[in-house]
């Protein structure tokens, strides 16, 4: 039975009431859904959906306002609808792909990060990372490098534009060189990510050997994760990195960019706050947890995504290496705990940021390595798109659409 709309909050609305004020089918109401424009919850009866009266609100004034040219300008850098053209990746239901290939895929095939950032960068049968030298960090960047003291992203947007100087070639146009240049800073951002000395190791043993070493089952845990944060199209710190490149900046300055973005706490931050989540959960009842903050109207960080309704698959693959690995722990089982909760509470289930941190909890580890994890894979889909940019040759330049006060008008030139 549908839910009924006396037996929901006021700030939500049913799938026929929704579809009523957008005047749109219920086939279109699940396409919006799908495309991130529109989110919803379980109803009463956890068979049915109900809407945020708030977004669907929105969409319908966007509707009546009509799609100018300008109107769509503005429009265009709203989630769900493009707005840059790219063959790097693609978002469906069961996996991201690269290229064609599905990531998922990659990591039970044994795909290490460098591999898929050759497939990423379309380096073809050339690997940049086998013409790398190991060098030690130059004398201007080597104190930045291993400061501990600093955050990983703060220490590493410190150091990149000091290495930057000490790149041969890095306006060079020739693909070969771009990808030499790509490979080493792809290493280069991972050590300077966890202080660690310039290593000509796959990325992934670096990062495990720096928070659990001689762990070889943590070590391909990590390289899972790595593969599975790689790209996810035109996210905010992709865009940042393809306006910067689009400048004709240096790739070290696109992975600044792209850094930059991801400070944000509503970007990178997600995996601190999943992870301060798990561990309110663990201490207490996490049903009791779980559905107080449902209650209160508060997020669930680490659950749901707008472009995954039925699920993140990047979640899913990693919370069943986790599964494999870690069977028998207290930590999995409470983690199992916390999902089940959160599931049956409000329909939602786990994201990436969540199993980033989960790695973190059931490992012992502080919630800093989620971060970290996510920074190392994505920037390889960053060092993507600034080559795939720069290779297009133009300039992202949007409009605006002013709502401002309008200037006075010149009563002289108007009597």
């Amino acid at each position: 039975m549908p839910t009924d709309a006396t037996d929901i909050p006021p700030d939500l609305l049913t799938a026929r009431d929704a579809c009523a004020l957008l005047g749109i089918s219920q086939a279109t109401l699940y396409a919006y859904v799908s495309r991130g424009l529109l989110r919803s919850r379980p109803g009463a009866d956890h068979r049915s959906r109900v809407y945020l009266r708030q977004d669907v609100e929105r969409l319908a004034g966007r509707k009546r306002s009509g799609r100018g040219a300008a109107q769509g300008a503005a429009q265009s850098l709203d989630r769900g609808l493009p707005v840059l053209e790219t063959r790097i990746s693609l978002i469906r239901a069961d996996s991201p792909y690269y290229r064609g290939h599905s990531a998922v895929e990659a990591v039970r095939a044994g795909a290490a990060l460098e591999d898929i950032a050759r497939l990423l960068w379309d380096c073809g049968a050339d690997d940049p990372f086998a013409r790398l030298a190991t060098a030690p960090w130059p004398e201007d960047a080597a104190q930045l490098a291993r400061a501990t003291q600093l955050p990983p992203l703060e220490r590493t947007m410190a150091a990149l534009p000091l290495l930057a100087l000490d790149t041969v070639g890095a306006f060079s146009a020739a693909p070969r060189a771009r990808h030499e240049i790509a490979a080493g800073l792809l290493r280069d951002v991972s050590a300077l990510l966890v202080a660690a000395d310039r290593t000509s190791g796959p990325v992934h043993q670096q990062l495990a050997q720096a928070w659990r070493p001689g762990d070889a089952a943590f070590a391909e845990l990590v390289r899972a994760a790595l593969v599975l944060c790689a790209d996810h199209e035109l996210n905010v710190s992709a865009f940042a990195a393809r306006v910067v490149a689009s400048t004709g900046a240096h790739l070290h300055a696109t992975a600044c960019a792209g850094l930059a973005a991801l400070s944000g706490p509503r970007h990178g931050g997600a995996t601190a706050r999943a992870y301060a989540l798990i561990a309110e959960a663990r201490a207490a009842d996490p049903v009791a947890v779980i559905a107080g903050r449902w209650q209160r109207g508060d997020d669930l960080p680490g659950f749901g995504h707008a472009l995954y309704p039925e699920g993140d698959p990047r979640a899913a693959e990693l919370l069943r290496l986790l599964r494999a690995g870690a069977a028998d722990t207290t930590a999995m089982g409470e983690l199992d705990a916390i999902i089940v909760a959160a599931e049956e509470v409000s329909g939602e289930r786990p994201n990436i940021d969540l199993l980033l941190a989960a790695i973190c909890h059931v490992h012992g580890l502080p919630a800093t390595p989620a971060l970290v994890l996510f920074a190392a894979g994505r920037v390889t889909g960053w060092l993507a798109h600034a080559l795939e940019q720069q290779a297009d040759g133009r300039l992202i330049r949007p409009r605006a659409r002013y709502t401002g006060v309008e200037p006075a008008v010149d009563a002289r030139a108007n009597p």
